[in-house]
């Protein structure tokens, strides 16, 4: 086969269930003749693993990562009224789980090199509602926590990052997970750490919020069939926490995989008409996503779709664009930043398990329309 003819899909999960199939297939037989499938041993285990890997004290494991932040916002006490200082550009998970706290979603613009929300942008937000503010760590990169932490206190608000993407992440030294008050994680399969279906978890320091969480994950109970809160079904199985824990010690070297892919693209790709991520001093990218900008986003797609290479968009619509929030009243300029990066990102191909050749066929696809 030809360098032109290599085809490069825009995620093969394959790699990463061989790499630990051995244990994976265990812990789904293990599981399957145990009998007990919701809040057991396979659940309590990878909460312990998963904590320890994010420097927390707990972790509890939920059904997704929408739930995990949802939850997180309800363990804050956010409420009816209250705002909470979320990105103007990110996955529209972010705005839900303040919506069905019944809370405002009160976006700030990002950097327009990291991607992440400006912490420099934040303060002209808070009003007397704000509660929290809920950064992102988009794409893998760590937002700037020690900067977002300090005007948080400032002004009496809690931290809660949303973590989806940035699994094994790292800002000055500390894990990702230990950063906020309190984190929010989703292991949908296509996440650094995914699991064999959705699931969720939320990490934090305080045994007050991880208790809070915990009950309003189990209809609002500590003992069966006595409901202290209003809470939701909402509990990571015992499968998909079996699976979490098979996969987990894999992936710091998936990390560095992704890393080591990541250094060869902005290589090959420097000097294109192009925007490149970044990765500042003090941050490790966890690399989730390889997203670069480019003027003629949708006709830099079609060229790539047409030699063979798999890309998608993330994100083609901000969240204050998109018809569920028509009621906030925002339209068409009113985050130009955000609107500029929604029109032109474009996400390339980067997974563990990618071979040499087909890294060198993204960067001569990209070289050759760019």
């Amino acid at each position: 086969m030809s360098a032109a003819e290599i085809t490069v899909p825009f995620l093969n999960l394959q790699p990463a269930y061989r790499e630990a199939q051995v244990d994976i297939d265990a812990a789904l037989l293990r599981v399957a003749g145990s009998g007990w499938f919701l809040l057991g041993q396979e659940l309590q285990t990878f909460e312990r693993a998963y904590a320890e890997f994010c420097g927390s004290a707990h972790c509890a494991g939920v059904a997704n990562g929408l739930d995990a932040l949802t939850l997180s916002l309800r363990a804050l006490g956010v409420g009816e009224g209250d705002e909470v200082i979320v990105p103007s550009n990110t996955y529209v998970a972010t705005w839900l789980a303040v919506s069905q706290c019944g809370a405002r979603p009160v976006p700030v613009e990002p950097d327009p090199r990291s991607y992440n929300m400006d912490p420099a942008r934040i303060a002209a937000a808070i009003t007397p509602r704000s509660k929290v503010i809920l950064p992102v760590h988009l794409y893998g990169l760590p937002a700037e926590m020690d900067a977002i932490q300090a005007l948080a206190q400032r002004h009496g608000l809690k931290v809660l990052d949303d973590c989806a993407q940035a699994h094994a992440a790292r800002y000055r030294g500390r894990p990702v997970g230990s950063l906020a008050d309190i984190s929010a994680w989703s292991f949908y399969p296509g996440k650094n750490l995914g699991a064999m279906g959705d699931g969720g978890g939320v990490s934090c320091s305080s045994p007050e919020l991880d208790a809070q969480v915990r009950v309003l994950r189990n209809y609002g109970s500590r003992v069966k069939y006595h409901n202290e809160l209003k809470g939701i079904n909402s509990r990571l199985d015992e499968i998909q926490a079996a699976v979490l824990a098979a996969k987990l010690p894999h992936l710091r070297a998936a990390t560095e995989a992704r890393r080591r892919i990541a250094a060869q693209l902005l290589d090959g790709l420097a000097g294109l008409p192009l925007q490149l991520p970044i990765e500042p001093e003090g941050c490790e990218s966890a690399w989730h996503l390889f997203v670069v900008r480019h003027e003629a986003r949708d006709r830099l797609q079609a060229d790539l779709q047409d030699q063979g290479i798999g890309t998608l968009i993330h994100y083609p619509v901000p969240p204050h664009l998109q018809p569920a929030y028509a009621e906030l009243g925002y339209g068409p300029g009113d985050f130009p930043i955000s609107e500029a990066i929604h029109s032109q990102v474009l996400s390339l191909p980067l997974w563990p398990g990618m071979s040499e050749a087909q890294v060198q066929r993204v960067i001569a696809a990209v070289r050759a329309s760019a």
